[in-house]
């Protein structure tokens, strides 16, 4: 009777030299591929919205130029802005754009970019019953934002009186309609916004109170390796003109049937 255990351990110990080294590099685990990511993200024209079956804008216009030149998969997903950043902050492998990085969020993510500047600027309409200076003159009246925002946060943990809405959509309306005194968000969203809605020159900008700057924020378990090989991608598009030149390809949008939500 052959007794295969002893059979193999021989074998193993009488094979040549180079017949050793081979099959102890294929014993070895094989590195995994780097992970593909799934970038979650929202509706906001003329940054991020749909033309047909395509995402385009311009923050996902540099987001998959990075991806290009980082040599990652993904892939992008729109929904509610709420779920888009609670999905990123629970789901490894993926991150949510366009975030605004402050320093209640430093912690909670990994960075890339920043992809663009974003203003904090209260709207109302073109002739508001109020004068508006400051961001305190504000405390009294009823400001709409939207479930997520950061901006409608920072209100809220002022102590401002915010209204929020699940998206950004239903706020000019509601300011046309006396629910809410003023809206804030920023002048490409309200821009975009209120040029679908037909809304151009009823309601304006009244008072810009904050700047930030916006980026892909990354959830903690995506590895640095990734990270650093984005950040560097977005620091060519900056070098190389791409990323103005993405500013510019945008900067006259105007709403069309195929930029649908």
């Amino acid at each position: 009777m052959i007794d295969f255990t002893r059979q193999g351990a021989h074998d193993w110990l009488t094979m040549t030299p180079k017949l050793h080294l081979a099959a102890t590099v294929l014993a070895l685990p094989l590195a995994a591929p780097a992970a593909s990511l799934q970038l979650f993200t929202e509706y906001t024209p003329p940054d991020i919205m749909r033309e047909g079956e395509r995402i385009v804008g311009i923050s996902p216009d540099k987001v998959k130029e990075i991806m290009a030149r980082a040599g990652i998969g993904y892939t992008i997903e729109i929904m509610a802005w709420r779920r888009a950043y609670e999905l990123a902050l629970r789901t490894p492998d993926s991150c949510v754009f366009s975030t605004s990085r402050t320093p209640e969020r430093e912690t909670l993510f990994k960075w890339v970019g920043p992809l663009r500047e974003v203003d904090w600027t209260l709207y109302g309409l073109a002739k508001p019953p109020f004068q508006l200076a400051t961001l305190d003159d504000a405390r009294h009246l009823r400001i709409g934002g939207y479930n997520g925002d950061v901006r409608a946060q920072y209100l809220v943990a002022r102590g401002f009186t915010v209204d929020t809405a699940p998206d950004n959509f239903s706020n000019p309306r509601k300011l046309l309609g006396g629910r809410i005194d003023l809206w804030v968000t920023s002048h490409q969203l309200a821009n975009g916004v209120l040029a679908q809605e037909g809304l151009l020159g009823k309601i304006v900008p009244l008072l810009t109170f904050h700047t930030s700057r916006a980026y892909l924020a990354c959830n903690k378990a995506v590895p640095d390796a990734q990270i650093a090989a984005m950040s560097a991608a977005m620091a060519e598009i900056v070098k190389d003109g791409t990323s103005t030149a993405i500013d510019r390809k945008y900067a006259n949008w105007r709403p069309s049937q195929s930029t649908g939500r």
